[in-house]
């Protein structure tokens, strides 16, 4: 299910970016709050994670329409 480019462009393009800039939000709310470590570390480490994950499934989607393509010739 992960190999399909659909799914990868969805993931890419859609989920992972919206939930990297959901946890930005969150982790600039929390610092403005008042909980600077736990804010910082969301911001730093959790968006960072959805933000190379969306890099990561569109290099996969790219892969995978590749040989796709070459399947298909």
């Amino acid at each position: 299910m992960l190999k399909k480019p659909e799914t990868l462009f969805v993931l890419g393009y859609m989920l992972l970016p919206l939930f990297a800039l959901i946890s930005a939000i969150v982790g600039l709310t929390m610092i403005l709050g008042g909980n600077k470590i736990v804010g910082i570390i969301i911001l730093v480490v959790v968006t960072q994670v959805f933000a190379f994950g969306s890099f990561f499934a569109l290099r996969a989607r790219k892969a995978a329409l590749v040989q796709e393509h070459k399947a298909g010739s």
